[in-house]
């Protein structure tokens, strides 16, 4: 039988698909940002682990560390009693120093003889010079080191591995350089206290007026060097609080809202700053009624004169109450006493509002009550008996005497603030040293308390510095404590002259 053989066709195929298609290669941005990353992670483990120094400053041994920031700055942490922070720079890294402990036979020594520490400004001086080149140079290390490692680790690529390496030693000297120039040695003026209270008084140390140039920052290091050796003093007990004899102290405070724990507060402030008198710029109860007059008694045994001006939440009731109190000094229309060596002129406030209402013409009657003060300052000065300090408790009231008195307090706004007003009268408010009271808890998160130590010269009754102090609110035991200096007392700077007396016109309002 025979085959047939049927011939199909073949028809042409198609190419075939290449056997493995090629990835897309990643943005340019997107290898750009994660580079930065990997530096800015290695540089970072790097300094964790390789990048802190242990330096001895005088009698203290210290770890000193860099650490990434968005503020810069410094801070000084004298565990457990707390933390000092410093705006010494502002730059992405922030300069930490730990102290470790202290060499018993130098510290003791200080403490022993403190006419060594005429010889402690240089070498303080020359222990930090010292411990920061040899940081800078361990964190050129560390963050080299670090950020090649990880690159290598990620890229696995030497090439990219020491660009990693190289970037963060740009980046780390770009931070130096930053830091370099808005460097602050004046901060050491104005350090931020946090932790114990009992602590700040001794730390933070005595406000001193400063009216000539020198070097701030060798004499102030030095000064707190000592402060932290009589801390940690082999007795490991707290020195006490040596105020400087050149100054009056006030504690100014406001808005109490019937908080029994602010007497307690208060008391131990009066005790550990060794405050010469208190200023209570009113709102010192809440609905001013005779039933709440039994809380104004702990204010006997305070251990400090009490100078008070009536707030809108505190009734005529309570302000006799308060004036048969021994040692209170209820300050209203504009009468003044001298205490303490300073001279205070208060008004109490014209509104009692305890209800929180409002009241049409109130802003007027603020002025107007203002206006009084204003006129009855400019009667002082005349007799020759010029008003060192002011007392109201509305703000508003307090700028009617701009340019009549050095220094004007108030409270009614629950916070802190300061400003220098235009004819050169300074007005201080004050928070709320009761916590707002029971209106504590209406917020999401309880209110601070708040207080402040103020520093004047006895001889010229000018402010020199003040302390800013703010308690955790409810009973919380957290506190920080801020130094501020007035611009007249900075280094270099000339003294602000007192305000001239105004005329018996009232003050116009500003121009715009």
């Amino acid at each position: 039988m025979a085959r047939v053989r049927v011939r199909v066709p073949r028809t042409p195929s198609a190419p075939s698909a290449p056997a493995l298609a090629l990835a897309p290669r990643p943005h340019p941005w997107s290898r750009v940002l994660g580079l930065v990353a990997v530096v800015l992670l290695g540089a970072w483990l790097g300094l964790l682990v390789v990048g802190n120094v242990r330096v001895p400053v005088g009698p203290m041994n210290t770890t000193m560390t860099l650490r990434p920031s968005l503020t810069g700055g410094t801070k000084i942490n004298v565990s457990p009693l707390g933390a000092l922070s410093l705006d010494s720079h502002t730059a992405p890294v922030r300069l930490d120093v730990n102290v470790d402990q202290l060499d018993p036979a130098r510290s003791q020594a200080l403490v022993d003889h403190p006419e060594r520490l005429s010889g402690l400004q240089d070498e303080v001086a020359h222990d930090v010079q010292h411990g920061t080149l040899d940081l800078a140079v361990r964190s050129c290390v560390a963050v080299v080191s670090g950020a090649t490692a990880l690159g290598l680790v990620v890229y696995r690529r030497p090439r990219r591995a020491l660009a990693a390496g190289g970037l963060a030693l740009a980046l780390l000297a770009a931070s130096g350089a930053t830091a370099y120039a808005t460097w602050n040695p004046k901060s050491v003026l104005e350090p931020r206290f946090s932790g114990l209270l009992s602590s700040a008084p001794s730390l933070v140390g005595n406000a001193r007026s400063i009216v000539t140039e020198f070097d701030v920052y060798q004499q102030e290091l030095a000064r707190l060097v000592t402060n932290v050796t009589k801390l940690y003093d082999v007795t490991s007990t707290l020195p006490a609080y040596q105020p400087d004899p050149s100054t009056v102290r006030v504690l100014h405070v406001s808005d109490i809202h019937l908080n029994p724990a602010s007497w307690k507060i208060i008391a131990s402030l009066v005790e550990q700053y060794k405050v010469n008198v208190i200023v209570d710029s009113g709102d010192t109860m809440d609905h001013g009624t005779s039933a709440e007059n039994g809380f104004l008694d702990p204010v006997a045994d305070l251990g400090a004169p009490y100078v008070w001006v009536r707030g809108n939440h505190d009734s005529r009731v309570t302000q006799s109450y308060l004036g048969r109190i021994k040692n209170v000094h209820v300050l209203d229309d504009g009468r003044a006493e001298t205490i303490a060596g300073l001279r205070f002129a208060g008004m109490g406030d014209p509104q009692f509002t305890p209800d929180r209402s409002s009241v049409p013409g109130a802003g007027a009657s603020e002025e107007a009550a203002g206006d009084r003060l204003a006129e009855a300052l400019r009667s002082e000065t005349a007799a020759g008996t010029p008003v060192d300090v002011a007392v109201v408790h509305e703000p508003s009231a307090a700028r009617r005497t701009d340019g009549t008195v050095p220094l004007v307090l108030s409270g009614h706004l629950h916070h802190e603030q300061t400003e220098v007003m235009e004819n050169g009268t300074r007005l201080r408010v004050e928070g709320s040293t009761g916590g707002s009271g029971l209106r504590a808890v209406e917020g999401e998160y309880p209110d601070p308390i708040e207080a402040s130590i103020l520093y004047f010269d006895r001889g010229t009754k000018r402010l020199q510095a003040w302390d800013e102090i703010r308690l955790g609110g409810l009973g919380l035991t957290t506190a920080e404590v801020s130094r501020h200096l007035p611009k007249e007392n900075q280094p270099g700077a000339s003294p602000t002259p007192t305000p001239p007396p105004a005329s018996s016109t009232p003050p116009s309002s500003p121009s715009p």
